[in-house]
This record gives structure tokens, sequence and C-alpha cells, in this order.
């Protein structure tokens, strides 16, 4: 049975590395287009792109999704979606799978698959991590990419900048199966309205507040995150104008 969803997408404008991220030209259309574009594919009931910005919600219809243009003061595009779902007064038993606007490579078959894991979880939350290539153990030193470790129910111990797990005796050289204990977090998530609403009413935890990391909110409560583990996506968040031009690279050598 396919699980019914809706894809929400915050896109702010403003941006400190890269003003106007969401309206960055890749290969000729708006990084927002091609983000709406992945979400369009995913299968889902409805597209809505959130934003403040009138030419980005210009621009996310034109590629064909629903937006909603509203101002104010957010401390996070979750909160920015919460409000959004109050607005629009989706049903409170509605599956929301929360797209970045910057992950114009995220495969649209990853939040259908997203979707249906957090469902099938019966958790509260429900997110995306994937396997890093031994090739790639290098750039966990980098504290933009999100790390994650899980237990042995596929939910979430602990979300982090650092390097974790740590291996302090090179115990994946023995065995390097442990290698798949490194994953990387997308920041992709599922909930319902009605707890999506819940979790930016309690306001940040100081776990969150050291490591600018929401989803530590869950962990900080003692709640479930379910953590659906993939193969690598090929995904690529653009943060800056280096990460626009390798998106770039990508896409034309698609064609």
């Amino acid at each position: 049975m396919v699980t019914p969803f809706i894809v929400m997408i915050p896109a702010r404008y403003g941006s400190t590395r890269l003003p106007g991220k969401p309206l960055v030209d890749l290969c000729g259309k708006p990084m927002i287009a091609h983000v709406v574009a992945r979400a369009l594919g995913s299968g889902a009931q409805q597209v809505i792109v959130v934003t403040d910005h009138h030419g980005v919600a210009g621009a996310a219809r034109a590629a064909g999704a629903a937006a909603l243009t509203f101002t104010g003061e957010y401390e996070s595009g979750t909160d920015r979606l919460a409000a959004a779902s109050v607005m629009l007064d989706l049903p409170d038993d509605a599956v929301i799978v929360n797209l970045q606007g910057d992950e114009p490579l995220m495969p649209s078959g990853v939040l259908a698959s997203l979707a249906a894991h957090f469902v099938a979880s019966g958790e509260e939350m429900a997110t995306v991590a994937e396997l890093v290539p031994p090739a790639e153990l290098h750039t966990l030193s980098d504290p933009n990419i999100v790390k994650v470790v899980t237990d042995e129910n596929d939910r979430a111990l602990y979300f982090s900048r650092s390097v974790i797990p740590f291996d302090r005796e090179q115990a994946t050289a023995r065995e390097p199966t442990l290698m798949e204990q490194y994953l990387r977090h997308a920041g992709l998530y599922a909930y319902r309205a009605r707890f999506l609403r819940e979790f930016v009413a309690w306001g940040s935890s100081p776990l969150e507040r050291m490591e600018k990391l929401e989803q530590l909110r869950m962990l900080s409560k003692g709640r479930p995150v379910a953590v659906l583990t993939t193969s690598p996506m090929g995904a690529v968040s653009v943060d800056t104008a280096a990460d626009a031009a390798r998106v770039r690279a990508i896409m034309e050598g698609w064609a």
C-alpha cells in the first residue's frame, strides 16, 4: 500500500553564505525548480514550497508546486513549516516529508521510502542516513557534514558534527564491516502535522544549541527518531557558491 504524503519545502531567500540561494541558476533553472521536480517525482499528493520571498514562490509555482509566502521571525525552516501547516489547516494526521530547499539532487524515491518507513516505524519522527563510502571517510572530519549513530532497531542514538563513533583502536582495520557504523545524516524528515506543531512548541534544547542540530531536540526529550539507512545517494546540499558549481558540473555530466 502506498503511503499518502505531502512534501513541504522550506526555502528562505536570505542566506549568509549564498544570498538568494533558492533562485541560484543551475543549468538554466533556479535551484528551487530542481528541488520541486524531485519532490513531484516522488509521488507526493502535494508539494508545497514555504518561503519568505515572492520571487521564490513564483519560481516554485512555475515548476508545478503550490507556494505559501509569509514573513516573520522564525528560528528555523521547521518552525516556518509548522506555521504553514496551521495556515493551510492541514489535518493532524497528514504525513509531511520535510525536504530542504537546497537539495536539488535528492533522489525522488528516497522521499517516498522515507514516508513509508516513517509510517511503518510507528515513531513520531523519521529521518534518513546514508552509508559513507570508504573513499569518503576523510570527509567525516568536516563539521558541515552531520553524522549519526543508530541502535540495533534503526533508531538514532546521537547526531553530531564531530566524528562518531570514534574508532579508538582502529577496530575497522581488523573488522572492515565496522565501516558500516559511519553514517552521514541527510536533512530529510517525516512526521505528522500534529507532531510537527508539538515539536516546535518545545523550544530548543541545550544540546541543540551547542551542536546547532535541531534533531537533537528529539533525543533530549527521550523521543525516538527512526532512521532509514540508504546506500550513498549522490545528493549535494548547496550552501555555498562552490557547492552550486559542483552541482552544475554533475548536471552537465548528465547531458
